[in-house]
């Protein structure tokens, strides 16, 4: 599992999968789907989709799989690499990691699109591409996200011709979920571990389990917020806790149209040309370098 494009340009999303074995296209396939980091404040969001042949239903579950969240790092890795290396014979998987900026970026559009919806449209868009690589896939199984019968009747309306089943727990129920599940959260862990903050490749990683309610998250989002860029790409900028900070550590912004006197100058605010300046050392924000601004000294 390569994640280094995606590292390097992580405020986009990246969809990639295993080898497609003959024999995923030579006959009837099921396809399970699982997702890993839903919740946390920090890190991207990863689905993941695993596909074999009907007929190696047994054979999937004879690897031990099982769901993710009951598993230790190591035996997930060990998992995915089993699941790895049988990818040249009769499973495959891929998997689409939703990066943090897009996830935040997509709650906050004008058009309401909240993360159950991107959670279905991401799923959909998965069991579309698996088809598309020549799969024969006949069975889904779907870990649930928001009610099953309603999610289910939504994906038979999509794909008729295929047995759909959502249903809660999928991944501690069906070998087919468990191994997507590993999927997912091998490959987040890896994202998590491997991070590359470009705003400050020095920056600490000491945060937690980046989930909300985790102090140890909570102190580290107060520590790195930038007073006008605001967070590193690592951080679901739209999450409430992300968000509350922001209103509490960051200057506030003011549009041409705000309700106020053009000479009101009593405002503490600092004006934001005032970070502008960088003295002897200093080192200058990403956005400045990416986008070759430099202050203007005369005119």
């Amino acid at each position: 599992m390569d994640i280094s494009t995606f590292l390097s340009k992580s405020d986009e999303n990246y969809k990639m999968h295993s080898e497609i074995p003959d024999l995923l296209k030579d006959g009837p396939c099921c396809l399970g789907i699982d997702e890993a980091g839903r919740g946390p404040v920090l890190g991207p969001m990863v689905y993941s989709a695993c596909f074999c042949p009907i007929s190696k239903k047994q054979d999937l579950a004879d690897m031990g799989c099982d769901d993710s969240k009951v598993l230790t790092e190591e035996k997930r890795e060990e998992l995915f690499n089993t699941l790895h290396e049988a990818s040249s014979i009769f499973i495959g998987w891929m998997t689409n990691i939703l990066s943090p900026n897009y996830i935040s970026n997509s709650m906050l559009s004008r058009t309401k699109y909240n993360l159950n919806s991107l959670s279905h449209d991401t799923a959909i868009d998965l069991i579309r591409s698996t088809i598309k690589l020549g799969v024969d896939v006949k069975e889904v199984f779907i870990d649930t996200v928001g009610p099953p019968e309603t999610y289910q009747a939504k994906l038979k309306k999509l794909f008729p011709d295929i047995n759909i089943c959502v249903e809660k727990k999928a991944d501690a129920k069906y070998p087919v979920v468990s191994a997507a599940s590993i999927c997912a959260k091998v490959c987040r862990d890896r994202v998590i571990k491997e991070w590359v903050f470009f705003e400050n490749n020095e920056m600490d990683r000491n945060y937690g389990s980046g989930y909300p309610s985790d102090p140890t998250t909570k102190s580290w989002l107060r520590k790195n917020v930038d007073p006008v860029f605001g967070f590193p790409n690592f951080v679901r900028f739209s999450w409430s806790t992300a968000s509350k900070i922001l209103e509490d550590e960051a200057l506030s912004v003011h549009w041409p149209d705000d309700d106020e006197s053009e000479g009101d100058t009593s405002s503490n605010t600092p004006a934001i040309t005032s970070f502008f300046a960088t003295g002897a050392g200093d080192k200058r924000h990403r956005f400045f370098v990416e986008n070759n601004l430099y202050t203007v000294e005369t005119i």
